[in-house]
């Protein structure tokens, strides 16, 4: 898995310093910033305990303020497209403080180095430590070390599906009846 400090070139460095502030003033977080093949990926968050995720307004002011930041500094040298967006419901979990945040979330990980029928686990992350992170599966806790983790993303939980044969009546059914 790789980590932020892993990830984390001059260039990023240099947008995340240009971009923590902007961040600030609108209330939101950097969930994570990543570039990779001419893309500048720029993930926002509310902070943790938030009652309500980034909006679509958050992502398009910030996207504005941030290309005008950028444009004046320039702080990658090559050429790359900006991304602003937030995370989502399921989202990828690369860091140590991407996993504390999703305690007692549903989890899914791919671990690297192991049997093919032992590399997928699925389970609630109980426990995100700097070393490892714990994922309670079928009533068991088990203890995976960050170098194992090829990836890993929380798994939204959608809700039951409705029963087959029940859909909701249009007003002309209803009025037929």
């Amino acid at each position: 898995m790789r980590t932020h400090s892993e990830t984390a070139s001059p260039a990023v460095a240099r947008v995340r310093a240009l971009v923590e502030p902007i961040a600030a003033d609108l209330g939101l977080e950097i969930y994570d910033l990543e570039h990779r093949s001419g893309t500048l990926r720029l993930t926002l968050e509310t902070p943790a305990g938030s009652p309500s995720g980034v909006t679509l307004e958050q992502i398009e002011l910030a996207s504005r303020l941030v290309s005008k930041e950028l444009d004046a500094h320039d702080p990658i040298q090559s050429r790359y497209q900006l991304e602003v967006t937030s995370p989502g419901v399921e989202r990828s979990l690369r860091t140590p403080a991407h996993f504390r945040r999703a305690v007692g979330e549903q989890v899914t990980v791919r671990l690297q180095g192991v049997e093919a029928d032992e590399r997928r686990i699925h389970g609630v992350l109980t426990a995100a430590e700097d070393e490892a992170i714990t994922v309670e599966v079928d009533g068991t806790n088990r203890t995976i070390g960050y170098p194992q983790i090829d990836r890993a993303r929380t798994v939204f939980a959608w809700g039951p599906a409705p029963k087959p044969g029940s859909r909701k009546k249009t007003a002309t059914e209803r009025d037929e009846e």
